[in-house]
């Protein structure tokens, strides 16, 4: 199990030194308490190996609504907050439910503040895994595919990955774990993928 926090408006203001252990910061894009998107980010970081740090942020809906005449120095807090815990992440996990076909607002709104400025903005190049659970059949398989779109085009580095749990509400435990073992296996590729991403990544930076 990886070690886990949770961030919030009391969250990191400024970039720390780069940890040797990865850090994954987990988001989920509901709001709603029992969330199943959550407790996929719960079951995922089970999954993690023991030396990887994993923040849970929830605090999207603190995030006032985009608006250019107010992204200013200094930003408003919670974007601050926002945008530091996604800089201090060396990758991202995001866990979205489907609203009418495509991705909550609160998530999109989020991400638009995370965006700006677009040329040197927070997600830029940063490995991000998009999952996603409903109530549905088809386990929000539109929202992920609308949310890689978004993210791509704010410049993070998008890993070709999917896990759609669908009928959510009857593939997790009494603990909160994945009672399915397809899917299990499923979600530790993801995690896999994203860990490797992330080497890769530090590899890189390494060398330059």
């Amino acid at each position: 199990m990886a070690q886990t926090m949770e961030i919030g408006p009391a969250g990191p203001l400024a970039s720390a030194a780069p940890a040797r252990a990865p850090k994954i910061l987990a988001v989920s894009g509901s709001l709603r308490k029992g969330s199943h998107n959550s407790k996929l980010l719960s079951a995922a970081a089970e999954l993690f190996p023991t030396d990887v740090e994993v923040e849970f942020y929830d605090d999207l809906k603190a995030i006032p609504p985009y608006d250019e005449d107010d992204d200013v120095e200094p930003s408003p807090a919670p974007v601050a907050w926002l945008r530091a815990a996604i800089a201090n992440a060396d990758g991202l996990l995001i866990a979205t439910p489907e609203y009418n076909s495509s991705v909550p607002g609160q998530l999109k709104n989020a991400l638009d503040w995370a965006s700006r400025p677009l040329a040197t903005n927070v997600l830029r190049n940063k490995p991000v895994a998009v999952i996603g659970a409903s109530a549905g059949a088809f386990g929000a398989v539109w929202a992920q595919a609308e949310l890689r779109k978004v993210l791509a085009a704010t410049g993070a580095r998008v890993l070709d990955v999917e896990l759609a749990v669908g009928h959510a509400e009857e593939r997790f435990d009494g603990d909160g774990s994945l009672a399915d073992g397809e899917l299990h296996e499923q979600l530790n590729e993801v995690l896999d993928t994203l860990l490797e991403s992330i080497r890769t990544r530090a590899l890189t930076a390494a060398a330059a």
